[in-house]
């Protein structure tokens, strides 16, 4: 049953969210019978909970159709929890903590469509500006953040946003450009429980990045540490300014890594656990 009742110590109250959660969860409206069966009410109670949501503009009759949909009501609390921003009131203080102590620039990001959109930077003290400021969007598979969401969809979902070799046209080719590279690398994500990228998007910079889960496991965000590479070069290196061999390059994501994750997972979690995430 999709919208089954969970257990409430407000039996009416549970019974309320579970209508309507059921009915935004369909494709289109819906019959009473449907609800009543899909939600697990009798259908007396079906109806009189219908009724009520129709008083005060969560649901709307469709009488020639004899179905429902949601109201007007519904899609006023839609709006505001856009105009509140509460993701970003959730995230801000868990990144600050996060940029406090790694003193390295932090994001949190969302997906939109096949792109990244940055919705927070935390920067750190004398760190230099990064192209991933607050309202940027850049193609997913090119940035941590975005491969770190995707690596928690599944085949299906990425499929869809990237159907074919058209969908990989971006500024760059540094990222993969085929749907098996992609699943290649969203694979190994998925093993190694994060993300990564290096002079994918800032020349000198490597970043890792964690997703953010949301009460069904879906992944909502992603918190992203970025790092300046010469941090992980030996000093002679350094020095010389010489150019890094490939597998040199993989040391040093691994170095970044391993320094980091610990914190950008701390900062996940608890973003998920806000977002009422059990871990």
């Amino acid at each position: 049953m999709n919208g089954a009742l969970p257990r409430s110590k407000a039996p009416a109250a549970a019974q309320v969210l579970a209508v309507l959660r059921y009915v935004a969860g369909q494709a289109g409206p819906v019959s009473a019978s449907a609800i009543a069966r899909d939600v697990g009410l009798p259908r007396s109670t079906a109806y009189q909970l219908i009724s009520a949501l129709i008083d005060d503009g969560f649901l709307l009759h469709l009488p020639e159709e004899r179905k429902y949909a949601l109201g007007v009501t519904a899609h006023e609390l839609g709006t505001g929890y856009s105009r509140q921003a509460p993701l970003q009131r959730i995230a801000r203080f868990p990144l600050e903590r996060l940029v406090a102590r790694t003193r390295r620039t932090a994001h949190l990001a969302v997906m939109h469509g096949r792109d990244v959109v940055y919705v927070i930077e935390e920067r750190a003290p004398r760190q230099r500006p990064l192209v991933t400021d607050t309202g940027v969007r850049l193609p997913a598979h090119l940035t941590a953040s975005g491969r770190a969401m995707m690596s928690q969809m599944d085949r299906a979902q990425v499929s869809a946003l990237f159907p074919g070799p058209e969908a990989f046209s971006a500024r760059n080719s540094n990222g993969p450009q085929s749907v098996p590279a992609l699943e290649d690398l969203l694979a190994r994500a998925r093993t190694l429980g994060y993300a990564w990228e290096q002079d994918e998007i800032t020349e000198g910079f490597s970043s890792v990045a964690v997703a953010v889960l949301d009460r069904q496991r879906y992944p909502v965000a992603s918190v992203t540490l970025t790092v300046s590479n010469r941090a992980f070069l030996p000093s002679e290196r350094r020095l010389r300014n010489d150019d890094e061999s490939a597998e040199e390059r993989a040391l040093r994501i691994e170095d970044v890594a391993r320094t980091w994750i610990p914190e950008v997972n701390r900062c996940a979690r608890e973003i998920s656990r806000r977002l009422g995430t059990h871990n």
